[in-house]
């Protein structure tokens, strides 16, 4: 099982690192994975001046699925926008054609405290948000900053889905509905979108093939509110690219915390790039403070999702829940009362539990 480890910026490298020592203990324990390390993001740039090395193309191809850590920082803002970090993670994504991205939202018990919101708002929180990854308005055509007929700069974006990629991840939604509570909500804006109304159509469509499955609709805008309002009157939510990225940061803070929730980025066989769902925070990088939970259970989806060891999967999730449950936190997640432990701290709480 050949896996490829981007460590990335920031705190990227410090929680890869607990993850990768989650791994090895699996090695120890009879499983048989091949890990190489490679540059994404501006730790790519700061050597080779290209946020996605060939170096790098080569190795993910070849791999069977990728853990990464987080890029970007504000020492890279000022680049042009194709040196930017941020391109190499979108270059990678559209190279493998990683089109799927799953990101639970689950409430551990012991972190109900954690929340800004009521717990009988939040108790027993298990959302699934689906979110479709390599089209929409952070790779439609034209792009670009230019110049208006009366010289004035202009930018311009454009948000594109074609019936294909509404169509493909449509059925991966449903698919995943059905191995779940067969509800499935779409979010979208088509008062007001023609692509957004063509995305409705298309599910429309293919619920016909899925007859087993409740499928309701829902504006983003009206989501963003529901999400804060009533979360567990969804199961799983698919939705475009733009809007879930937005939607699910919001899903991520009614756990407590961002550094709580891993993702996976599918292709049509599974093989996946795996990651936390929060950025690089180089505020705190080397201060051993970052959650590396979200990595570890990154992990967890890997085994799930690409590989299919479930039982492994599992053993890393009851290792997380043991260890909250001993009042192990890290900074982010930590109340009156809690142990407070860094970042290494909690990677050996886990894998003693492991």
């Amino acid at each position: 099982m050949k896996i490829v480890i981007l460590p990335g910026d920031g705190i990227g490298p410090e929680i890869i690192a607990q993850a990768v020592r989650v791994l090895e203990a699996l090695n120890s324990d009879g499983m048989k994975f091949e890990m190489e390390t490679a540059l994404l993001g501006g730790c790519a740039v700061d050597v080779t001046g290209n946020p996605y090395p060939e170096e790098t193309r080569k190795l993910a191809m070849e791999a069977d699925a990728l853990l990464l850590g987080a890029v970007g920082g504000l020492k890279y803002d000022m680049l042009s926008r194709d040196k930017r970090p941020e391109q190499g993670l979108l270059s990678i994504r559209k190279d493998l054609n990683l089109f799927a991205n799953l990101r639970p939202v689950f409430l551990y018990s012991e972190l109900v405290g954690a929340s800004t919101l009521k717990p009988e708002i939040i108790s027993g929180l298990d959302i699934l948000i689906i979110r479709e990854l390599t089209g929409d308005i952070y790779f439609g055509e034209p792009r670009g900053i230019k110049l208006s007929d009366n010289k004035q700069r202009i930018g311009l974006n454009t948000m594109v889905y074609s019936e294909a990629e509404i169509y493909r991840i449509a059925h991966v939604a449903f698919q995943v509905a059905r191995k779940r509570n067969k509800k499935l909500c779409s979010v979208d804006k088509m008062n007001v979108l023609e692509c957004s109304q063509l995305w409705r159509e298309v599910f429309e469509d293919v619920s016909k093939k899925y007859p087993d499955i409740e499928l309701s609709h829902m504006l983003v805008d009206n989501a963003a509110m529901q999400l804060i309002l009533n979360p567990k009157q969804f199961d799983v939510i698919v939705t475009g690219n733009m809007f879930g990225d937005i939607l699910s940061d919001e899903a991520s803070m009614l756990t407590g915390s961002i550094g709580m929730l891993p993702s996976a980025s599918l292709d049509d066989k599974n093989k996946g790039l795996y990651e936390p769902i929060h950025g690089s925070a180089p505020d705190i990088a080397g201060k051993n403070i970052a959650n590396p939970l979200a990595t570890i259970l990154s992990v967890a989806m890997m085994l799930r999702y690409t590989f299919g060891q479930e039982r492994a999967a599992i053993r890393i999730e009851n290792s997380v829940k043991v260890v909250l449950a001993k009042n192990y936190r890290t900074r982010d997640i930590c109340e009156v009362g809690m142990k407070e432990v860094g970042t290494v701290e909690m990677g050996d709480a886990i894998l003693t539990n492991l």
